[in-house]
């Protein structure tokens, strides 16, 4: 076994777990779940059955991670985010055939409280703020907050807020440029 599991964590059989992965306190991963390496999930978290995690993900506390979630690599879930997988939930009616894919790009930020709404796509890198309900899919690299999340800007990989001159901006991990409301990665 390459991962730290905590005394007072389960892990249900036929799940993978990546070297260099830590699960804390009275946290649950449920079979046919796949997380890569070095990842770290706080307290209280839940990963669902069928659920893919890539590598170098971290999962704060409280977070649950529902089947139908993908979470690529390199990913931040704040603390208490929440994710939905039925568009129309019932107490009184089975929807599991009706679970929404949500997926989440390399190197996205989910901030605490936040909503994830299923059958959202968040890009490579998008920053959402701590608080907002994201019902529709994020380009890549958008800063997005608010009820429902709108975009109010960009962010580089660093996570900073990126500053425009003539279309063009850097930070410490590459060159941007501006061109049809998309951001471009010119150089990394």
């Amino acid at each position: 076994m390459g991962y730290f599991a905590h005394e007072t964590a389960i892990v249900d059989d036929n799940v993978n777990i990546g070297e260099g992965t830590k699960i804390w306190h009275f946290s649950h991963v449920l079979s046919r779940t796949n997380i890569g390496k070095n990842c770290s999930f706080g307290q209280n978290c839940v990963v669902g059955g069928n659920v893919k995690i890539g590598d170098g993900v971290k999962v704060q506390n409280n977070v649950s991670v529902y089947e139908g979630v993908e979470v690529e690599d390199d990913v931040f879930l704040g603390p208490s985010m929440v994710f939905t997988n039925v568009i129309n939930p019932r107490a009184f009616i089975q929807r599991k055939d009706e679970f929404k894919k949500t997926l989440l790009k390399k190197g996205c930020s989910i901030g605490a409280n936040a909503t994830v709404v299923c059958g959202v796509t968040i890009g490579e890198y998008a920053l959402i703020g701590s608080g907002a309900v994201v019902n529709r899919d994020v380009k890549p690299y958008a800063l997005m907050v608010g009820v429902p999340a709108k975009q109010i800007g960009w962010v580089g990989i660093s996570g900073n807020t990126l500053n425009f001159i003539d279309n063009i901006a850097y930070d410490e991990f590459a060159t941007y440029r501006l061109k049809d409301n998309n951001l471009e990665v010119l150089k990394k």
